[in-house]
C-alpha cells in the first residue's frame, strides 16, 4: 500500500476528507463522497473496498471519482485488474455507477433490482436479492437484507430510502450500511431538526413513515432481524453513507439505538394495526 493511502487512527477516522481512500481495519477501506440535498447540504455518501483472501478486491457501492482517488484505487488493485466485483447495496445509490463502470469495465457488477432496472448500460451479473449472490464472497464478507421492509421496489421512491443490504467484514469487524442506520460526529442544523445528536447513531427518518411495511408486525420483524444481526456480527466499526464512520464501540451504540427504539416500534405497530 502506497503512502498515498492514509491510515487513520480511530479518533481521526470519524471526520474523513472526501474522495480519499482510508484504511478502517484489516483489508477494509472506506471513501467518503459528496451527496447534496437542497443543492447545498452535503449529507455525504460512501464506497468501501475489501481485499479478499484470494488477493482480489470487492468494491461496495461507488462514489464520484477524482484523479487522486482513481490513482489510489489503481495502486491498490493493480490498475483495477484485481477488482473481482462491484456491488450496489442501496436501491437509490445509483448515480456514480455508470462512470465507475467506464473506469473499471472488466469487473463483475451486481446491484439491487432497482440498479438492474435503471442502469441498463452496465452488463449486470446478478442481483443482491438472490441469496446465492449475497453468499458469493463468504466467509470474507457476509450480507443480509433487513426484514419488515420493501427491497425490490421501494415506494414512494421520493422518500422510502430506508432499506439496504448490510455488509459485514469479520476480519476488520466493520459493518458497511447505507441509509438504514446513520451516524454523524457533528450533525448539521438540518439533521438536528430531526433529533440527531452529536456522535450518535440513528435510524433513517423514513422509519417513521414509509420505511417499513404498513403492517402491525413489520416493526417487530425489523427489530428481531436487527437483534439477530447484532447477535451474529460483533462489529466494532460502522461505515454509514450518511454521514460518517464510527470507529470503535459501534456495536454497543447500535444495540442501545435498537433498545431505545422499542416505544417507536410499539407506536408504529399500533398505528399500522388501525
Amino acid at each position: 500500500m502506497s503512502s498515498a493511502v492514509p491510515v487513520q487512527t480511530p479518533n481521526a477516522a470519524q471526520n474523513l476528507d472526501q474522495n480519499e481512500l482510508y484504511s478502517i481495519g484489516s483489508n477494509f477501506w472506506n471513501v467518503r463522497g459528496r451527496f447534496k440535498i437542497l443543492k447545498f447540504i452535503d449529507i455525504e455518501t460512501q464506497m468501501s473496498i475489501v481485499k479478499l483472501q484470494n488477493g482480489n478486491f470487492l468494491v461496495i457501492d461507488t462514489v464520484e471519482m477524482n484523479d487522486r482517488l482513481r490513482q489510489e484505487i489503481d495502486h491498490l488493485t493493480n490498475n483495477g485488474e484485481k477488482i473481482e466485483a462491484v456491488i450496489g447495496t442501496h436501491p437509490f445509490h445509483t448515480l456514480s455507477f455508470p462512470a465507475f463502470y467506464q473506469t473499471y469495465p472488466k469487473a463483475n457488477y451486481y446491484g439491487t433490482p432497482r440498479h438492474l432496472r435503471r442502469i441498463t448500460e452496465i452488463p449486470w451479473k446478478g442481483s443482491l436479492d438472490d441469496s446465492n449472490v449475497r453468499k458469493k464472497w463468504e466467509p470474507d464478507v457476509e450480507m443480509r437484507i433487513p426484514a419488515g421492509a420493501e427491497f425490490i421496489n421501494p415506494q414512494p421512491e421520493s422518500t422510502n430510502h430506508f432499506i439496504s443490504v448490510f455488509v459485514y467484514h469479520p476480519a476488520s469487524r466493520t459493518l458497511h450500511v447505507d441509509d438504514t442506520i446513520m451516524y454523524a460526529e457533528k450533525p448539521g442544523f438540518l439533521l438536528k431538526l430531526f433529533g440527531y445528536k452529536d456522535g450518535a447513531v440513528a435510524f433513517h427518518p423514513s422509519i417513521k413513515s414509509s420505511g417499513l411495511y404498513p403492517t402491525s408486525d413489520a416493526p417487530y420483524l425489523f427489530r428481531d432481524w436487527m437483534r439477530n444481526m447484532l447477535r451474529d456480527w460483533p462489529f466494532e466499526n460502522i461505515c454509514c453513507a450518511h454521514i460518517g464512520v464510527k470507529m470503535g464501540g459501534a456495536h454497543a451504540d447500535v444495540t442501545t439505538l435498537l433498545n431505545n427504539a422499542e416505544p417507536l416500534f410499539a407506536k408504529l405497530s399500533e398505528r399500522n394495526r388501525k
